[in-house]
Parts: C-alpha cells; structure tokens; sequence
C-alpha cells in the first residue's frame, strides 16, 4: 500500500481529546481542562461547602484544604480532591454546574471573564456578584491561602440528580 502524500505541516490532534469551542478571544477550550503534570508546583487553598448536598441548615459550613497545581482549572482541583462542584460540560464553558464563588479580594484579582463565561452565569444558581465558574479560572500563585464558597445548589439542564464522574 502506497502513503498518501499530504500538507500537513502540524501532527493531526485527536478530536475526541479536545472540542474546538472558541471563547470571544480565539483560545482554544480544551475538553476537562488544561494537561498539568502531577510534578507541577502547587497552593493550598480551602473549598468552602465541598459537599452542598450534606451541609445541614444552621451548622458551620464545612471547609476542605486542598492542594492545587498551578495552572489547572479549580473544576480539575475540584474534581481531584473529590469536592462536589459538578462541571457537567466537562470544562468548555457550556453550562453553570461549576459556579463558585469568590472572597471580594480574590475575585478582584481575577482575569475578566470571556462573554460566554458571562452567559453562562446568567443561569447559575445563587449568582454573586463574586461568582465565577470554575472551569474558566485557572489556579495561580496568588490563590495561596484562599477560600473560595460552592453555592447551596447547581442548576443543570441536562437532568437534575446526575452527576456525571471526570474521565
């Protein structure tokens, strides 16, 4: 059998690895998040409400310190760390089940978020003025020592009651 001769320039990606979702600046969304090595430095920083399902009215919220790699998305520290932040379109901004919300001082140090991002939080429940979705937010040095809330409930239009698990 003969090669086809082609004039690729680039190696072919796989799609099923990413989806090509463009935000209003071009970049590219990959599908669960960015590839951090597990040798990345890390921040500690402290979910507040990891698990909204549990949390019983009236008692102090739960808080979780987790490790998160510089560079990751607070959905795939979320997710690593077993917290409860749902991510139902699996990172590419798509839906609100990653809604977090942020400390004034934290949330002031953040990038602006894309217009999309912007429209998807129109839908999440308990919406702040704080309130970012955490596959959008990328950890960096700076969050050493935050605390950053889930909300009570997420809203998911695709069915509520399921919680898809990370691949």
């Amino acid at each position: 059998m003969q090669a086809i001769p082609t004039k690729l320039t680039r190696p072919l990606i796989s799609v099923s690895k990413f989806i090509r979702h463009r935000d209003h600046c071009g970049a590219l969304r990959h599908h669960g998040g960015p590839s951090i090595p597990s040798n990345a430095p890390t921040i500690q920083f402290t979910f507040v409400n990891p698990h909204p399902s549990q949390a019983k009215k009236g008692e102090p919220l739960e808080k979780l310190t987790v490790q998160a790699r510089i560079g990751e998305t607070l959905l795939q520290t979320a997710h690593r760390n077993d917290v409860d932040l749902e991510g139902a379109c699996e990172g590419v901004c798509a839906c609100s089940t990653c809604h977090l919300i942020f400390q004034e001082n934290v949330f002031e140090n953040l990038d602006d978020p894309s217009e999309d991002e912007e429209d998807m939080l129109d839908m999440a429940f308990g919406l702040t003025a704080t309130s970012r979705l955490g596959c959008q937010v990328k950890v960096t040095q700076e969050m050493e020592g935050m605390e950053v809330r889930l909300p009570a409930a997420t809203r998911n239009f695709y069915v509520d009651g399921h919680v898809p698990q990370p691949h």
